[in-house]
């Protein structure tokens, strides 16, 4: 999944000149709002509108074709119909365009035949050395370089927005505008067909005048190489994607195949390169604002300030919701709380002000620089009334109340107890267009209206995971193609990479098993092989205690299923130990994908499992295991020793290796892998070649 990085873009966002090609005077068509937006900065450079009746298209005269200009054009724009859409790709690289946008529809998204022809127009696009943007798309534009090739009007900022929808863009705007964010560019992503989702990221991430990238994508085209370039983009980007919840393997044929579906597959690969997941426009701009003011610190302990009961409960649940902690705070952060708080005041988390915001609106701005020097939290959620005096007096003309003035001062010192500070601090407001709000925003200080945007912002704000292993892991080199997905070969690729298993030998009769049998002591597993749920169809015989016991126990499994061959193993003690279950599933987006989960017969039914992409190295993989819902059966519950979970991870860290490298493996799956206080122990195997 490897692409050559540095694709030169700056003629499709800065180009000498451009034409418009389909430039129209009616309104009904594209063309025409094409040609009027790119005419709004007729003086960057020259721009040249194309109408193959040539005359005039609003007020300017129209050239009957690209070659008719005669001269150069750097980018050419081309909203024609599909059937004269080649000719109008060769007329303008033959006048040495660099970049085209084709907003013309009718290539791949209709079938293998319009497929065929994208594919052969971007050849020919390619092999000129130039780059194309489409086709299927709504345009493109760049606020930085004045280039407007797009129906709609974009506020200037510093957002980078990449999409698969026109409609969505335009909600974003809306949602933005509040908060004083714009755009830097646009780009309808279209089909794809040259310049890919990866090759826009990895350009906006070196862009000056972009400082969040926005995606908004239904087809990631190479899922991994666009994880990869968000991992290094040094800005932070934001993803909203759709149909996430369908399985991406239904055809699955091991538990980790059928329990990995699409979503997890994003958000693994999202959690991976940095990227913040969102699920709505309105989430997107809330994560966008508040990635806009402050940096993203380490820690998720929130302290939760309120003015009012009601609310400090109902953001700690939502900050709860959103993957934030909100601890009791400990005496000595109670202790200074109590000294700047009158008596009635709740200093646990929530800190309630009690009524005194009131008595002195100066309380706020206190007991918010006290919870910012505690070392016993990590942020700071200020939820409630906070604005409400100012926003009620504000049309009282100079001067105000005590209250109003009160306050307005109280969001000036707020400002400045954080400016400097490394904690987050986000406010919910219900009156957030108040101007002690605005004083607040001014300063760097996201306000929200809602609780939950409020809590989503704080939780965009964090950064969940310790130090350590970061990014996308690199492929590993293709090992040589393993062609026997057998029990056994696979057994014996795992050992290889260094996974433990009990002694086992594959038999096909009664000598061979008194054979293995007398090579190692019961008890003793016997398994019918070439069955890929040996369990479910009665494959499996565990607790043999003797010779006898196996023989009978292959007589009666033989005569049953009549496998063509068996394997007789060493019984494991399964006494202290953990059942895990890691596999690995190949999507067709991201490549290899790994699943680590509580394991044995209740994979399925329990579903407690995390996803990573692969490999996974050991680090990450503790820290995956540990986060299971089930983590506390690895430090020993009732009595029992807490287990190697070094040992798992290491496990795990081989395997997804051995996964990676062999891409004709579409699944692969240890189930379960049994982890005990003295290490692990691979007890099964399975493999599905692609």
């Amino acid at each position: 999944m490897a692409r050559t990085p540095g694709r030169h873009l700056t003629p499709l966002f800065d180009p000498k000149s451009v034409a418009v090609v389909g430039a129209s005077d009616d309104p009904a068509k594209y063309g025409n709002a094409i040609a009027a937006q790119v005419l709004r900065a007729p003086g960057r450079r020259p721009v040249h509108l194309v109408n193959r009746r040539g005359g005039t298209v609003l007020g300017r005269t129209a050239a009957p074709s690209v070659a008719a200009i005669g001269e150069q054009v750097d980018l050419v724009v081309l909203s024609v119909p599909g059937a004269g859409f080649e000719a109008a790709v060769d007329d303008a690289l033959a006048c040495g365009a660099r970049a085209l946008v084709a907003i013309t529809a009718g290539f791949a998204e209709t079938g293998a035949t319009g497929r065929a022809r994208q594919q052969a127009i971007t050849a020919r696009v390619r092999d000129a050395g130039a780059v194309l943007v489409g086709p299927n798309c709504l345009g493109i534009a760049d606020n930085t370089t004045e280039l407007y090739l797009a129906s709609g009007t974009f506020a200037p900022g510093g957002v980078a927005l990449l999409s698969q929808s026109g409609n969505l863009a335009l909600e974003l705007q809306l949602r933005l505008t509040p908060y004083g964010l714009g755009f830097s560019r646009f780009v309808s992503l279209g089909n794809q067909a040259d310049i890919t989702l990866v090759d826009l990221v990895a350009d906006c991430a070196s862009h000056e005048g972009t400082s969040a990238i926005a995606v908004y994508a239904e087809d990631f085209g190479d899922g991994r190489a666009f994880a990869e370039a968000a991992a290094v983009a040094g800005k932070p980007v934001v993803l909203l994607t759709a149909g996430r919840g369908t399985a991406s393997a239904r055809s699955a044929q091991s538990h980790t195949g059928a329990l990995t579906t699409s979503a997890d597959v994003v958000a693994a690969a999202c959690r991976d390169a940095g990227v913040q997941l969102v699920a709505t426009p309105r989430e997107m701009a809330t994560v966008l604002a508040a990635l806009g003011t402050q940096d993203r610190r380490a820690g998720r302990r929130t302290a939760i300030f309120t003015d009012g009961g009601g609310h400090g409960a109902i953001a700690a649940d939502a900050a709860e919701a959103a993957g934030l902690d909100v601890p009791e705070l400990g005496e000595p952060a109670q202790a200074r709380l109590r000294e700047v708080l009158w008596e009635q005041s709740a200093v646990g988390n929530p800190v309630d002000l009690a009524g005194m915001g009131e008595q002195d609106p100066g309380s706020y701005a206190t007991t918010i620089e006290a919870l910012l020097a505690t070392e016993e939290v990590d942020t700071v959620l200020l939820t409630g009334y906070f604005g409400g005096y100012a926003a009620s007096e504000a049309g009282l003309g100079e001067g105000g109340t005590a209250l109003s003035v009160g306050e307005l001062e109280a969001a000036q010192e707020i400002v400045r107890a954080h400016d400097g500070r490394p904690k987050p601090l986000v406010v919910q407001s219900m009156y957030p267009a108040s101007p002690s709000c605005r004083i607040l925003a001014e300063g760097g200080i996201p306000v929200f209206g809602a609780t939950e945007d409020a809590a989503r912002a704080l939780a965009a704000l964090t950064i969940r995971e310790p130090a350590g292993p970061a990014g996308v892991p690199p492929l590993p080199p293709p090992a040589p193609v393993v062609t026997d997905p057998g029990y056994h070969s696979v057994r014996a690729l795992l050992t290889a990479a260094g996974l433990r298993f009990p002694a086992a030998r594959r038999i096909t009769g009664e000598e061979q098993l008194r054979a293995a049998a007398a090579e190692f002591d019961g008890p003793y597993v016997l398994k019918a092989l070439h069955l890929l749920h040996k369990s479910d169809a009665g494959g499996v015989a565990l607790r043999l205690p003797d010779e006898a016991s196996l023989l009978a126990a292959y007589r009666e499994m033989d005569a049953r299923l009549g496998a063509p061959a068996y394997s007789v193993e060493a019984m494991a003690d399964l006494g202290d130990g953990v059942e895990l279950i890691v596999g690995v599933n190949r999507d067709p987006r991201f490549g290899p994908v790994a699943m680590v989960g509580l394991g044995g017969i209740l994979t399925e039914t329990l579903q407690d499992v995390a996803f990573a992409l692969a490999p996974v190295p050991a680090a990450r993989a503790e820290r995956l295991l540990r986060g299971l819902r089930t983590a506390g059966l690895l430090g020993g519950v009732r009595g029992r020793p807490a287990v190697d979970v070094a040992a798992a991870a290491e496990a795990v860290a081989r395997i997804t290796e051995v996964a990676a490298a062999h891409p004709e493996i579409a699944e692969l799956e240890i189930n379960p892998l049994l982890v005990r206080p003295d290490g692990a122990l691979a007890l099964d195997a399975r493999a599905v070649l692609a």
